[in-house]
């Protein structure tokens, strides 16, 4: 991967002052002076958008119990971080469980998180083509992966056109999370090379991070506006403006979560949402189980689909797709913008 373009970014500085509380601040103002929420109509989009639930929202993270709740609750597929874990590349084991349940592997997250630097190859490039050609073997369509860090070398320094290369070598859609900075003080470190921040980056394919926006003071509406051509994949989750990356259940936090989700269903949007919320601390099952069912249907509420999933049959668990594939639900198209001027394993 040595011959690839260096990215534009190379002389971006190593800290910044740190504005992402101001940031945050700011932008919860605006969305609380302004109502940007269209209550009068249901609005869906004109194409399929399933929602999945991963792998890092189940505890224990296994890849059976994943399958299992996504098919209790009535997700449509799930998504599956590689990990130390085994069973997370057992091809055989997520065929076996796809084909069990019925529900689509919608995407992998590929080993890119700080603590897995290792785990299947320890060349990164070669890592990024091993995830997506096991993604091609459980049938998902996407890898979700994060930016690097700036001590990763000729792969940090090569990473956007390096990834739009091996997109095209293995034909599945490699799409680039957003970030944030790390704090020190009253100042930022800005650890991701080229950058936390996917609009700064010429990507072809993006994953956006409702709490990754959060811990960096991003106005999550006006940057889904601003990268939707690009935007192939969210990770539905919410924060409260802390330094921490909470991954809350939507709705929890102060993020405009529903406002964004309203955005994509009313501009045909066409992707997966995967649910990626921090389960791992509850002390009963019954409430983890809870949460991951409400943000389902947090999901489904706002992406237009809550009068589908009135038609599932609550006992077979009957997912959105499936009820939308088979005709059952009346559905209204988008009629207006929604316009807002601005002014750990999950991931």
């Amino acid at each position: 991967m040595s011959s690839v373009n260096r990215s534009k970014s190379s002389r971006k500085v190593y800290t910044a002052k740190n504005s992402a509380r101001s940031n945050f601040r700011r932008h919860r103002e605006y969305f609380d002076k302004h109502e940007v929420y269209d209550h009068d109509t249901q609005h869906s989009s004109e194409h399929t958008i399933r929602i999945g639930l991963s792998s890092s929202s189940v505890s224990p993270m296994t890849v059976a119990e994943t399958f299992a709740q996504a098919a209790k609750h009535g997700y449509d597929g799930v998504e599956i971080m590689v990990t130390h874990n085994a069973e997370t590349r057992d091809i055989d084991l997520i065929n076996g469980l796809a084909a069990e349940t019925g529900l689509e592997v919608m995407s992998l997250h590929a080993p890119t998180l700080l603590f897995l630097p290792r785990v299947l190859h320890k060349d990164h490039w070669e890592k990024l083509r091993i995830t997506a050609n096991l993604a091609k073997a459980v049938g998902a369509k996407t890898v979700v992966l994060h930016p690097p860090f700036r001590w990763q070398g000729e792969y940090a320094l090569g990473f956007v056109e390096g990834v739009r290369q091996v997109s095209e070598e293995t034909g599945v859609v490699l799409a680039v999370e957003n970030m944030y900075p790390w704090r020190a003080g009253v100042r930022e470190i800005l650890v991701y090379y080229p950058d936390w921040n996917p609009l700064d980056e010429d990507y072809d394919a993006l994953t956006f991070d409702f709490s990754h926006a959060s811990t960096a003071g991003m106005n999550a509406l006006e940057t889904v506006s601003e990268i939707f051509d690009k935007l192939r994949h969210v990770h539905l989750t919410d924060g409260s403006g802390s330094l921490k990356d909470e991954h809350l259940i939507p709705g929890a936090g102060t993020m405009p979560v529903a406002e964004t989700l309203q955005y994509l269903a009313k501009h045909d949007w066409s992707g997966d949402i995967v649910v990626e919320v921090n389960t791992r601390f509850v002390a009963k099952k019954s409430t983890r189980e809870q949460m991951l069912a409400d943000s389902l249907a947090f999901a489904r509420e706002h992406l237009g689909l809550a009068s589908e999933a009135s038609h599932r049959n609550a006992s077979s668990h009957v997912r959105t797709s499936e009820v939308r594939t088979n005709g059952n639900a009346a559905r209204e198209n988008p009629a207006s913008e929604i316009r807002a001027n601005d002014g750990q394993p999950n991931s």
